[in-house]
């Protein structure tokens, strides 16, 4: 049986991902042409304070950079843990030992 490492695996899987979302992509893109080529002109309306609204790519790209930092955040928490829990580990060095002591 061959191993796989772990980045392997997630190389993989983000292939998979990455794949599928291009394939939502195109299928969307062909819906809307088809959807274009079949329904009448409808005259545009104003709706009251839609210009206040966001754009839908500033929407996303607010969401993304929140989640980014949210997970940075979670990021140095983990570690944080990891760090403060080292002493209790089997095998810890005396380094690791003293960590919390500071």
């Amino acid at each position: 049986m061959t191993g796989y490492s772990t980045q392997d695996l997630q190389d993989e899987f983000l292939n998979v991902i990455r794949t599928s979302q291009e394939t939502v992509i195109d299928a969307v893109k062909t819906l809307v042409d088809t959807v274009k080529s079949v329904t009448p002109k409808v005259p545009s309306i104003h709706v009251p304070l839609a210009e206040k609204l966001p754009a839908p790519q500033d929407v996303v790209t607010g969401a993304y950079d929140f989640a980014e930092k949210l997970l940075s955040s979670q990021r140095q928490f983990a570690e944080g843990l990891v760090k403060a829990t080292a002493p209790l580990m089997a095998g810890a060095s005396k380094e690791e030992q003293g960590a919390t002591a500071e």
